[in-house]
């Protein structure tokens, strides 16, 4: 199966990782770095105007580009534990219903940024990896391993078995973001953009926590949330003891 990206950044980083099946472009493109690669990859290019781009991705964001790739790689969930293996105090995400592809495609920009070991979401109520994820990540889908299972819980027991410790993030968490240490294996746990994550996910945490508002709002998007919570812990990480 096959999948249509657009976007520079998204199309030099399928290019870049051998997933690109065919190009498309407008008459007009000229993005030399683009038409390079994809001559030495020896890729079929189309040119067209930008009036058929324009339907063909039904979206006028494009930047002259798009390309047909090959469909996006769910990794298993022990991979995923297998490469924590290879990282000091390694930090996995779990998505418990993230619906947004904007949000998702950030979460996936965040977690390269930090060198998370990889993501986790659910098959069902949570938002696949899409043309949209692509494009938001800025080619992190090309980087980032995501897991995909079927049931969280039975993941956090194969996680807890693998010796990670289960950090959820909530509104009404016990504790403030700050005061935990994060030296050590974890899965940091991010909600769904409207009810946050689930009781039993909850229930199955070792440590639940909040990042105190000060201002006019009460909380924080989902990406945004990860972005403040992973920035402390790469601090963290890079500072003694």
């Amino acid at each position: 199966m096959a999948s249509l990206i657009y976007g520079r950044n998204s199309v030099i980083a399928a290019l870049t990782s051998s997933r690109v099946i065919k190009l498309t472009v407008s008459d007009s493109f000229n993005d030399n770095r683009i038409l390079s690669l994809a001559n030495q990859k020896k890729i079929p290019l189309l040119r067209v105007s930008t009036a058929k781009l324009n339907a063909l991705v039904h979206n006028e964001h494009h930047q002259g580009v798009a390309a047909m790739v090959k469909d996006y790689q769910y990794y298993e969930l022990t991979t995923l534990i297998n490469e924590g293996k290879k990282v000091e105090n390694p930090v996995i995400i779990m998505l418990d219903g993230i619906e947004d592809p904007h949000n998702l495609g950030a979460i996936l920009r965040i977690a390269d940024a930090f060198n998370a070991v990889g993501v986790i979401i659910k098959k069902t109520n949570q938002v696949p990896l899409n043309a949209t994820v692509d494009k938001v990540s800025t080619g992190a889908i090309n980087y980032v391993k995501v897991a995909e299972v079927s049931n969280l819980n039975v993941a956090i027991k194969k996680l807890k078995e693998a010796g990670y410790w289960i950090i959820s993030t909530d509104g009404n968490g016990k504790d403030n973001y700050t005061k935990l240490d994060y030296r050590m294996p974890i899965v940091l746990v991010i909600g769904s953009e409207a009810n946050g994550i689930s009781n039993l996910v909850k229930s199955n945490s070792d440590f639940l926590i909040k990042i105190p508002m000060y201002g006019h709002v009460n909380s924080l998007n989902a990406s945004n949330a990860l972005s403040v919570i992973l920035s402390h812990i790469s601090n963290l990480k890079h500072s003694p003891r």
